[in-house]
């Protein structure tokens, strides 16, 4: 009978003072209760895993549509004429509303109906895709860019918040990997779609073909009849009021994180006029996000993730135009060894999580075994750095493919947030993350043009990015703090 119950979390709210709190689903004496529901009443064993299966064709389709620019990016930038300055900005573009959504959709994805909010949002991100293959000029190749951006945002916040509501705590880490490795099958696809469809339908057709008939998997999603996709956390109707009231202000919150220093330095210098703004409808919900952002533990988990993607995205946009421009490579060899290097990265991301969960429950300690695989992960990055400096490319590529290692780390670092985070807050926490991670996304690309462009060498680039991975260890093992199981964790 165990095994066709899920985990559930309550997350019913109480009434509170009009603020996030209220927006985001407070917590009653009950939350943090662990209660299997019967599978009647939620979701079998076989369904949550059927969800878990749909997610991970998801992801793949996600990171397909996303990666199709840095594989036809050669044939591009030569029929539209672009400098390396330019492909940094056409690789950036995705980035600025993928980032900017993170919180805003986070939140959304903690307060409405996850299966038609993904649905639309998967919907937008397909046409968006296609529809580029319409493009004349850059700039209309960065506006179709910035709306793939929108749509793919649901993704990770969306997937996280099912994945947490389908299994405990301490079975997370496989499913989480192997949801995200989705988006890396996604690239080996890429790697060896995306460059046939190019040379024998040009770049253009490849942009039609992949986006419009990713549209297809809206069937089985839509007709899957799971109620911990279409529940939304459970509210009070002033509660869902304060929801809507707050619109506004979550919309503003990605702004509000880059201005979080000053207003914590503001704050013990303006007591009084922060205890009127708190009383405010329209200023209440804000303070109480810059309140979120000051746990200990979501701080360290911004700081790594940013250092993780910087380095992911650099891999993500330039290695197949590295090894066609730097290395001399033809298109598909460039991409049929992008593609393996994306599968070590994502077929490591399940295997990590899955040795962490086996290790934890025969009595690892779960902090030490989660930051120590990825440690280990992180660390194997550094190998782009010799990757590039030797000649001999029968050297470089087993060195780009053993980098690919820092996918072990990935499972776990979905699991460790879900071990810190809240339940009723697993949405906007994946959210702030994602925001944080994707201003590497953003940066990456242009810093690695930048250099290219000044040095004429992919060398700095691929260095800096590796740098900045292994330093993105410092949070996760002294900011972020115990992984406490789900026993000892407060009600």
């Amino acid at each position: 009978m165990q095994s066709s119950l899920i985990w559930v979390t309550d997350a019913v709210c109480c009434p509170t003072p009009v603020g996030l709190e209220q927006s985001l689903g407070s917590r009653n004496p009950n939350h943090g209760t662990n209660v299997p529901v019967a599978a009647s009443v939620l979701t079998t064993g076989i369904e949550r895993w059927w969800i878990v299966v749909l997610l991970y064709c998801a992801s793949m389709i996600n990171y397909m549509d996303r990666a199709t620019l840095s594989m036809a990016l050669p044939v591009i930038s030569d029929d539209l004429h672009l400098g390396p300055t330019e492909k940094g900005i056409l690789g950036s573009a995705f980035f600025y509303s993928y980032a900017y959504m993170q919180i805003p959709i986070g939140w959304a994805a903690d307060r409405f109906n996850l299966k038609w909010l993904y649905a639309g949002m998967f919907a937008l991100w397909s046409l968006a895709c296609g529809l580029a293959g319409f493009a004349s000029s850059l700039w209309m190749l960065v506006a179709f860019r910035i709306l793939l951006g929108f749509g793919e945002s649901i993704y990770l916040p969306g997937g996280m918040k099912i994945i947490s509501r389908l299994f405990p705590p301490q079975q997370r880490g496989f499913p989480s990997g192997f949801f995200d490795f989705g988006t890396r099958t996604g690239l080996v696809l890429d790697g060896i779609l995306i460059p046939w469809l190019i040379v024998t339908y040009g770049w253009r057709s490849m942009f039609w073909i992949v986006g419009f008939t990713a549209l297809i998997w809206l069937l089985p999603w839509i007709i899957t009849p799971a109620s911990a996709i279409t529940r939304a956390d459970a509210n009070p109707p002033h509660g869902r009021e304060a929801s809507r009231a707050s619109v506004p202000a979550v919309m503003l919150y990605p702004v509000l994180l880059l201005i979080s220093p000053l207003i914590y330095a503001l704050r013990p210098k303006f007591p009084e006029a922060f205890n009127r703004a708190r009383r405010s409808r329209a200023l209440a919900p804000m303070l109480e996000f810059f309140d979120l952002l000051m746990n200990r533990n979501l701080l360290g988990i911004v700081l790594g993730f940013f250092c993780f993607d910087y380095f992911w995205y650099v891999m993500l946009t330039w290695l197949p135009d590295y090894l066609v421009k730097g290395r001399g490579l033809p298109i598909k060899q460039a991409g049929l060894l992008a593609a393996i290097t994306f599968f070590i990265f994502g077929i490591t991301e399940p295997l990590g999580g899955w040795i962490a969960d086996a290790l934890i429950r025969r009595g690892w300690n779960e902090t030490r075994t989660r930051k120590g695989i990825l440690t280990i992960a992180w660390v194997t990055g550094l190998l782009v750095i010799p990757a590039g400096l030797t000649s001999d490319i029968s050297i470089a590529v087993p060195l780009i493919f053993a980098a690919g290692l820092v996918g072990l780390g990935t499972g776990n670092l979905l699991a460790i947030l879900q071990c810190c985070a809240p339940q009723d807050k697993v949405g906007i926490w994946t959210g702030v993350k994602n925001y944080s991670g994707n201003l590497g996304g953003i940066l990456a690309p242009l810093v690695m043009g930048l250099l290219l462009s000044r040095t004429g060498s992919y060398v700095p680039g691929f260095a800096v990015g590796a740098v900045i991975l292994v330093c993105g260890l410092i949070p996760y093992w002294f900011i972020v703090g115990e992984l406490k199981p789900p026993a000892e964790r407060a009600p």
